[in-house]
């Protein structure tokens, strides 16, 4: 059954980390999921770039969306986005703010992260209805960006993509990222493209651990 959008932000953001995957082939993005679910990461951009993307994620959603959460990346237009819906994408990232993709996602009732870097970019997709807005890319500018952002934007739920890895995790959960986007740094394309799904298993479950203990740090102080 799907899952209401408000259930599916609570869970990203519950468990602090998106995984952003861009297979080489459908059958490749699937097993990606399966290894990151197995490491705790439920949350799961298959990127439009992945050749044959819609149905990667047609079937992940098949095999593993009762364990997790299948969604879609590098959205351009509400097309795309409708169309990734049907396939069973519970979320939907976006590389910049269109309001129609947002329009689309929140039509079948779906959660939508559009992707902005500026504070008038952030604060308009935050009043379009982003149910999260994404700072990218984030490795341009860092934590302390993110953090300054927030001082006159303290309500709008973000996270950063791009330079996110397990080194600079708890910076950017110290400078209140709501969730973590993670590419190339969890998913490896070498990982990937020689099965090495335990590696990755095992790379989810430290991204995991590291979400936890900077959150602990942080209720700490």
């Amino acid at each position: 059954m799907p899952t209401p959008r408000a259930e599916v932000v609570r869970q990203i953001e519950e468990t602090g980390v998106i995984a952003v995957i861009r297979g080489d082939n459908p059958q490749q993005a699937v097993d990606v999921c399966k290894a990151l679910r197995d490491g705790g990461v439920i949350a799961w951009e298959i990127a439009m770039t992945t050749p044959r993307a819609l149905r990667a994620i047609e079937q992940a959603a098949d095999e593993f969306g009762d364990t997790g959460l299948v969604g879609v990346g590098t959205v351009l237009d509400s097309e795309t986005a409708v169309a990734s819906v049907h396939a069973g994408a519970e979320f939907v990232f976006a590389p910049t703010v269109n309001p129609a993709v947002i329009e689309a996602a929140h039509r079948y009732d779906k959660a939508v992260v559009p992707g902005a870097l500026t504070p008038t970019e952030i604060a308009t997709a935050w009043a379009a209805g982003a149910d999260l807005v994404k700072v990218f890319p984030a490795n341009h500018f860092g934590p302390k960006y993110f953090k300054d952002v927030r001082g006159p934007l303290p309500h709008v739920r973000l996270t950063p993509t791009g330079g996110v890895n397990l080194d600079t995790a708890a910076e950017w959960i110290n400078a209140g990222a709501a969730a973590l986007g993670v590419g190339s740094s969890l998913v490896k394309k070498d990982w990937m493209r020689s099965g090495d799904w335990k590696a990755i298993t095992t790379e989810a479950a430290k991204y995991i651990k590291a979400v936890i203990t900077a959150r602990e740090a942080t209720n700490e102080k």
